[in-house]
């Protein structure tokens, strides 16, 4: 059974991801996790110290699943593209609570670095890997590419959790992609 820790943090993320940074609170969290009330302020004394929980158990969730998934063979543009699709299809899709509380906790950080540190680091693993495939797949500027690629899915990932659910992802990213190796 997971720590009383663990609980109130997943709880947090969850609370997060579905009602907004507002939500967050020791007794909702409490709560949440179904945990006596008190618990989770005797992990984290202030808010401000369980906001801060919150955004290193997030960046050490993603970075765990991202060090223990399956990375496919990406050699060609194509890979890349169907690689790229079925990650914006899961962030925004199973995992948009954790995706939707990942945006609320840059936001809520936005003036304090120190805040975003984990989350900042987190990103950088992410871009050096795309950086990576894309050298590989023939990128001319690949740490240029990187940021347009990056900004698209982002925006992308953004547009389905609010506006449109539904919107393509595919032929978003095949543009993006093709763009890239231009």
């Amino acid at each position: 059974m997971a720590s009383t820790r663990l609980r109130a943090l997943d709880a947090a993320l969850l609370l997060v991801g579905e009602e907004g940074i507002r939500s967050l609170t020791h007794a909702r969290v409490d709560e949440r996790a179904a945990l006596p009330k008190g618990s989770t302020s005797n992990w984290f004394r202030t808010r401000d110290a369980l906001v801060a929980g919150v955004v290193v158990h997030l960046a050490e969730t993603e970075r765990a699943d991202f060090d223990s998934a399956p990375r496919p063979q990406i050699d060609t543009a194509e890979e890349l593209i169907q690689a790229l699709s079925a990650m914006i299809e899961v962030q925004s899709g199973p995992l948009a609570a954790r995706t939707r509380a990942r945006y609320a906790m840059f936001l809520e950080g936005a003036g304090d670095p120190r805040l975003l540190a984990p989350l900042v680091a987190q990103r950088q693993v992410f871009v050096e890997w795309t950086t990576h495939l894309l050298e590989r797949v023939g990128a001319a500027s690949p740490s240029d590419a990187v940021r347009t690629l990056m900004a698209t899915g982002d925006g992308l990932i953004l547009h389905r959790l609010t506006v449109d659910p539904d919107a393509e992802i595919r032929p978003v990213i095949t543009r993006a992609v093709r763009a890239c190796l231009d």
